[in-house]
This record gives structure tokens, C-alpha cells and sequence, in this order.
């Protein structure tokens, strides 16, 4: 229980001995953080792909990239390691992952403040693909990158397309276009 009571309109600092309760609060108001995982086989140009089950939260039927959500204090790049393997069984080294692409969704299913996504790649792994939640997915295999299944979330498959042929690098996810045309002009205009 915060110790400092509230002060004619200053600044308070509340000590808490549990970080998770005083985390809380800004968690909720936050944007979610998100990792997902392309795990590319060059060689024979094929991605590792997991179907979504009818159990799912959302998109169920769906196919879909590895990806799963930050838990807090959780570095980006050990969510991408932790989601990857807990899906799929593959196993990847942090700093083996490579920046693909950043989705910047406004609104997400548990994500009422919007989500981030990072959207890494991996070319160097260790195991084979196995479904390791069949609650969540009803598949998760090798997937010819020339034949993506047309089912797929809209989000992750913009960064998957975008990545195979060399595409945008972010995209944007429920984002209205007036908040584009809010923007101020800056055109002509002298920096200082």
C-alpha cells in the first residue's frame, strides 16, 4: 500500500514493495507490446507457419507467424525467443533475431490502447516445428513462401509479404486516415 499521502496538487511519489501492483496500472494504459518470429529457410524458401485453432481468442482457423505478447520487464527479443519456442519447439538465439518489419495496430483484441508488434526474422535455429499448444493452434509446420495460405491475419501477413519481397517495413492497423490529415504541414517549413 502506497505510504505517501496526496499533496495540494504536487508531484507524489508512492514506494510500494510489490513492483507488480504498482506496474499495474500503467501496464493497462499502455500500448501492448507484441513479438513475432518469421523463421525463414533460405535454402528452400519455406517459413515455418502455425494454423489458429477453434479455440483460439481470435482469428480462429487462421494461419498465422509465431507471435505472442511481452510479459512485463520482459525484453522484445527474449518475448520473440520465449513465443517461438512455447508455439512451435524451435529454439533461436536472441542475437541471432533480425528487425523485419514494426506493425502499429490502434486497437487489438486484449489490446484496447493498441499494440506493437516487432516482427523479427530467424535463419539460424535448432529443432523441427511441432504443434507444442493444440489448444491454441490446430497446426504449425514448413510452408512454401511462394504458396502463403490466403487465410491468414491480416497483420502479420503484411509483414510476412512485406518481407519476402523486399516491401514497407511498418504498416499501420486501424489507424483512420483523418489522424494522417491532422498531421501539421510541413511543407516549406525552416527548422530551428
Amino acid at each position: 500500500m502506497p505510504d505517501n499521502p496526496p499533496d495540494e496538487g504536487n508531484t507524489v511519489t508512492q514506494r510500494t514493495d510489490d513492483q507488480a501492483k504498482a506496474l499495474k496500472p500503467a501496464f493497462e494504459s499502455m500500448t501492448l507490446l507484441v513479438a513475432a518470429v518469421i523463421v525463414h529457410d533460405k535454402a528452400s524458401n519455406r517459413v515455418v507457419l502455425l494454423q489458429r485453432s477453434e479455440n483460439a481468442k481470435f482469428a480462429q482457423g487462421m494461419w498465422d507467424l509465431p507471435v505472442g505478447k511481452s510479459e512485463p520487464g520482459e525484453p522484445v527479443t527474449e518475448t520473440a525467443v520465449r513465443e517461438l519456442y512455447e508455439e512451435t519447439g524451435l529454439t533461436v538465439k536472441p542475437e541471432s533475431l533480425k528487425v523485419a518489419h514494426i506493425i502499429h495496430g490502434a486497437w487489438g483484441v486484449e489490446a484496447p490502447n493498441g499494440f506493437l508488434t516487432v516482427v523479427f526474422t530467424a535463419h539460424e535455429w535448432a529443432g523441427e516445428p511441432e504443434n507444442r499448444e493444440p489448444r491454441k493452434h490446430s497446426q504449425v509446420r514448413w510452408v512454401d513462401a511462394d504458396d502463403i495460405p490466403d487465410n491468414f491475419v491480416e497483420t502479420t501477413s503484411s509483414a510476412l509479404h512485406g518481407y519476402l519481397t523486399e516491401g514497407p517495413q511498418v504498416s499501420l492497423d486501424g489507424w483512420e486516415q483523418e489522424l494522417v490529415a491532422r498531421r501539421p504541414e510541413r511543407a516549406g517549413r525552416e527548422h530551428g
